[in-house]
C-alpha cells in the first residue's frame, strides 16, 4: 500500500501506535491504559473514557438500559454505587432485575452453585438455577405474595412502572431500613426506574394475585413510554448506556423516534455505550451496532460511541471501580421542582 493510500484511509481513522498497557494497582490508570491497546481491552478502556465524558457533560442526561440477571450474578453493590454517584440519570430494567433486588433486600439471597448441576434433582429440591447461580423457588414465592399484599395496600392503583417501582422502593426502605438495595436507592436518589415488560416477571406475578383476588392494580405502559420520552425531550443531550440488550435498549432507544415523530427531530443520543456478549449478524436488537441505530435516528451520527463485547459482570465492576478510582464525581442538588447538576474532578 502507497504512503497515499495509507493517508486516505487514516483520514477516518487516524493511525495511533499501540502502548503496551502497564499492570497496575490503580484501575483507573489500568483503564486508561487498555484504551491504547487492541481487540476488547481496548473498548472495556474506551467505555470508561466515553462514560466520563457524558458525566462532564454538563448538558448530558444519561439513560441506562440493565438487562441480563445482573443482580443474582452478584452486580447489586456495584449498581447501587452507581446510583449513589449519579453516575446515571434514569434506569430502565427487566423487571426480573428488580424483582431479584428487592429478594436480596428483604433478606433472600441467591448461592454460588454449578453449571453442571442435575437439573432434575434442583427441581426435586425446590432450587432454581441461573447457569451457576441457585435460588429457592418457595422464598421467591414469598416475595411474590408480598410483592401482592403490598400492591392491595396501595390499590387502587393506575400509574407507570416508574411511579410504582419509587414507591416500592420507599416502602422496602422503610421495611429494612438498614440495608441498602437498587431499588430502595433509587427511590432515596429520586433516580427513576422503569420497567416496560414489567408483567414478563415475579413482579407482574405478584400484581396478578393481587388482581385475582379483586384489587384494581394497572400499570400503565404507554404511560411509560411518554414519562421516559418526556425526559429525553427536555435534555439539551442525551447518553445511553446498555448492560445487554433487550427491552431496556429498545425501550429507550425508541424515544429519539417517538421524539420525532410527537414534536420535533431530537438528533440521536449523542453518547453510547454497550456492554454485550450478543453479535450483529443475526439481525437482533441485542447485537446490533450503533452504527445501524444512526440509520434510524436512534444515534446521532456524531455520537461518542463504543460496544464491548464482554460479559457485563466482568465489565460492570472493572467500569464503576475505575471511575471511581479516577476521582469523577457528579452531584445533584434539588432546589424546589428543577434540579441543579455540578460536576467535579473531570479533566
Amino acid at each position: 500500500m502507497s504512503i497515499k493510500a495509507v493517508g486516505e484511509m487514516t483520514k477516518k481513522h487516524p493511525m495511533k501506535t499501540i502502548s503496551p498497557v502497564c499492570p497496575s494497582d490503580n484501575v483507573a490508570s489500568l483503564l486508561s491504559g487498555m484504551a491504547r491497546t487492541g481487540f476488547q481491552g481496548r473498548k472495556l478502556g474506551e467505555s470508561v473514557e466515553v462514560w466520563r465524558r457524558m458525566l462532564a457533560d454538563p448538558e448530558c442526561t444519561i439513560f441506562f438500559g440493565l438487562s441480563g440477571a445482573m443482580i443474582p450474578a452478584g452486580m447489586q453493590r456495584c449498581l447501587v454505587e452507581m446510583v449513589q454517584r449519579h453516575f446515571v440519570d434514569v434506569i430502565v430494567s427487566t423487571g426480573a432485575n428488580i424483582f431479584h433486588d428487592s429478594c436480596e433486600h428483604l433478606g433472600i439471597r441467591h448461592y454460588r452453585g454449578h453449571h453442571t448441576a442435575d437439573d432434575r434433582e434442583l427441581y426435586r429440591k425446590g432450587i432454581d438455577r441461573i447457569y451457576d447461580v441457585f435460588a429457592f423457588e418457595e422464598e421467591f414465592r414469598t416475595v411474590d405474595r408480598a410483592i401482592a399484599a403490598w400492591s392491595e395496600s396501595i390499590a387502587p392503583f393506575r400509574g407507570s412502572s416508574r411511579e410504582f417501582t419509587r414507591l416500592w422502593g420507599e416502602w422496602l426502605g422503610r421495611k429494612r431500613p438498614e440495608y441498602e438495595s437498587l431499588t430502595s436507592v433509587c427511590a432515596k436518589e429520586k433516580v427513576p426506574i422503569f420497567i416496560p415488560a414489567l408483567a414478563d416477571s415475579s413482579i407482574g406475578i405478584g400484581l396478578l394475585i393481587a388482581r385475582r383476588r379483586g384489587f384494581d392494580i394497572d400499570i400503565d405502559q404507554i404511560a411509560d413510554a411518554d414519562e421516559i420520552t418526556a425526559r429525553v425531550e427536555e435534555a439539551k443531550k442525551s447518553g445511553v448506556i446498555y448492560v445487554g440488550g433487550g427491552v431496556p435498549k429498545n425501550f429507550i432507544q425508541q424515544t429519539q423516534v417517538i421524539g420525532s415523530i410527537h414534536e420535533k427531530d431530537l438528533g440521536g443520543h449523542a453518547y453510547a455505550i454497550q456492554y454485550t456478549t450478543d453479535s450483529p449478524q443475526w439481525g437482533g436488537l441485542s447485537g446490533c451496532t450503533f452504527e445501524e441505530a444512526i440509520s434510524w435516528g436512534k444515534e446521532s451520527a456524531t455520537s461518542l460511541q463504543v460496544q464491548v463485547h464482554v460479559d457485563a459482570t466482568i465489565a460492570l465492576p472493572i467500569v464503576i471501580s475505575a471511575l471511581i478510582s479516577s476521582g469523577v464525581e457528579r452531584v445533584k442538588q434539588r432546589r424546589g421542582k428543577k434540579e441543579k447538576i455540578y460536576r467535579q474532578g473531570i479533566d
